[in-house]
C-alpha cells in the first residue's frame, strides 16, 4: 500500500472511531492484519461459543484458523444444517461479521439474502465483532448504500450458485428474481446495548 494512502487511512480511522463511539459502538484501529487478529482474540474469551456470518475478512486476518485451533467452541456453519447453524449462532457468546459498507461517522450497512447475518447483528449474540477493511469506509450513507449494492453484492453473487443480473454485469438492477441475495437491508445507526458491538478497522483492503 502506498505510504500516503496508509497515512490517510490511519487519520480517517480516528474520525470513524469517534463516530462509532457516538453510536455506542466501540471502535479499534489495527495497523495491519496481524494487529487485527490480536485485537479480535483479545475480545474473545477462551471457552466462548463463536458464530460467524459470511465474513471473508475473518479468514483474511486468519481469525477463523486461530479459533479452530484454540480453546473456543467455534460454530462451523459449513458442517451444520442451515437452520441448526443459525439458531446456534443467534445464541452465541460472540458473533463475527463485517459490513458491506459503512459511513465515516459510524453508520453500518449490510445486505443479506437469508437474513441469518443481519439477524445476528441486530439481536441475539451477546457480543458482535466486525472486522472491517478501510476500503469499506464511505463518505455518507448514500455512497455506502451504493457500495453495498454495486460492489459487495455483485461480487458476493459471483461466489454463489445464483442467477442474478448483477452476476452477469457487475451492477445492481434492483432485481426481484428468486435468486436475489439482496432480500434484507440492515442499517445500524446506534447500538442499544453498551459493549455489545465492537468494530476493528484494519488499514488494509479486506473483503468485498
Amino acid at each position: 500500500m502506498d505510504k500516503n494512502v496508509y497515512k490517510r487511512n490511519e487519520m480517517l480511522a480516528q474520525t470513524v472511531i469517534k463516530g462509532l463511539a457516538s453510536r455506542n459502538i466501540t471502535g479499534y484501529y489495527a495497523e495491519n492484519k496481524d494487529a487485527a487478529l490480536r485485537q479480535a482474540l483479545a475480545l474473545i474469551p477462551e471457552g466462548s461459543t463463536v458464530g460467524k456470518g459470511g465474513c471473508m475478512s475473518a479468514y483474511e486476518i486468519e481469525l477463523v484458523d486461530a479459533l479452530q485451533k484454540g480453546n473456543y467452541n467455534y460454530l462451523d456453519r459449513d458442517k451444520m444444517d442451515a437452520r441448526e447453524g443459525f439458531l446456534a449462532a443467534i445464541d452465541a457468546d460472540v458473533f463475527l461479521t463485517s459490513v458491506n459498507a459503512m459511513t465515516d461517522d459510524g453508520i453500518l450497512v449490510n445486505i443479506d439474502g437469508n437474513a441469518n447475518r443481519v439477524s445476528c447483528i441486530a439481536h441475539g449474540p451477546r457480543k458482535v465483532i466486525f472486522i472491517v477493511g478501510m476500503n469499506k469506509v464511505c463518505g455518507d450513507l448514500d455512497h455506502a448504500m451504493k457500495r453495498a449494492r454495486n460492489v459487495a453484492a455483485p461480487i458476493n453473487a459471483m461466489r454463489f450458485d445464483v442467477n442474478t443480473p448483477c452476476k452477469k454485469t457487475g451492477k445492481c438492477y434492483d432485481c426481484k428474481t428468486p435468486d436475489t441475495i439482496c432480500c434484507q437491508f440492515l442499517i445500524t445507526r446506534y447500538s442499544k446495548h453498551k459493549d455489545r458491538m465492537h468494530l476493528i478497522l484494519v488499514n488494509d483492503d479486506l473483503g468485498f
